[in-house]
């Protein structure tokens, strides 16, 4: 069983910059889907970004296409999401997931093992 462990979250002015980690433990990260997700509140959880197991395919949320950059280093079994040019609207729970069935990325149905999440604060 993989447990994935978010850190890396805290509060930042708008156009500040943040990394966010995900360490897994367990399960085969190395060959495991990976996606960063995020919960506002009053907001369902939404999809921010995924990173297949070799990185060859990355998918952003057209919201945080351009700011937004999802890495993974295997060999630390740590996935990243470097987020720049922060809004007060990217403020949220951000969750890390490992992508446990085969199926779309956007569909949140397919994640499992999910973190315990890490907040983003942005102010104005």
């Amino acid at each position: 069983q993989v447990q994935v462990v978010e850190s890396g979250g805290g509060l930042v002015q708008a156009g500040g910059s943040l990394r966010l980690s995900c360490s897994a433990s367990g399960g085969t990260f190395s060959s495991s889907s990976m996606g960063w997700f995020r919960r506002a509140p009053g907001k369902e959880r939404e999809l921010v970004a995924a990173i297949s197991w070799s990185g060859s395919t990355i998918i952003y949320t057209d919201a945080v296409k351009g700011r937004f950059t999802i890495s993974r280093d295997n060999d630390k079994n740590t996935v990243y999401l470097q987020m720049n040019s922060l809004k007060p609207e990217d403020t949220a729970t951000y969750y890390c997931a490992a992508k446990v069935l085969s199926g779309s990325y956007y569909y949140i149905g397919t994640y499992g093992y999910w973190g315990q999440g890490t907040q983003v604060t942005v102010s104005s």
